[in-house]
């Protein structure tokens, strides 16, 4: 598999979002994304709008977990075992026997071929741009306050 090419503060950005996204609201990681250097989007499919103090939540929530200097480390792991705790559904068909499993302290796992910083402390600043919510489809704007 080669490399996207994303940009890996905002990607390691995404990582925390979706998970973050999980653990608030019991959806999926997000299926549609779009992420670049300056900003980017992730679509996620709930139920219901979230209040705007729910988005205030999500975009405070993703800075604690970057707050907390966490490392981001990948290995190799058999798609038998990463099965066990990871939803290996957006694997292509063709994937190795072996995967990587990128994981952001112990907050976030996930299959992954994309780069990513090695701590959380050089992500910067998650910030929410805008939103929108449509046919249980609920889109997130944003873009990172990078660090000096």
């Amino acid at each position: 598999m080669s490399e996207k090419n994303y940009d890996p503060q905002m990607h390691t950005a995404e990582h925390i979002l979706n998970q973050t996204m999980v653990k608030m609201f019991g959806c999926s990681r997000s299926k549609n994304s779009h992420i670049e250097r300056k900003k980017s989007k992730c679509d996620y499919q709930i139920p219901f709008e979230p209040t705007i103090e729910q988005i205030q939540e999500i975009e405070k929530s993703v800075n604690n977990v970057i707050a907390l200097n966490l490392p981001v480390t990948d290995e190799e792991v058999a798609k038998d075992a990463a099965s066990e705790f990871l939803d290996l559904s957006k694997l292509p068909s063709d994937a190795p026997e072996l995967i990587r499993v990128v994981r952001v302290g112990h907050f976030d796992a996930c299959a992954c071929i994309g780069p990513h910083v090695e701590n959380t402390s050089q992500v910067g600043e998650f910030c929410i741009t805008s939103h929108s919510y449509s046919d249980g489809t609920l889109r997130l704007r944003f873009k990172l306050n990078r660090p000096s």
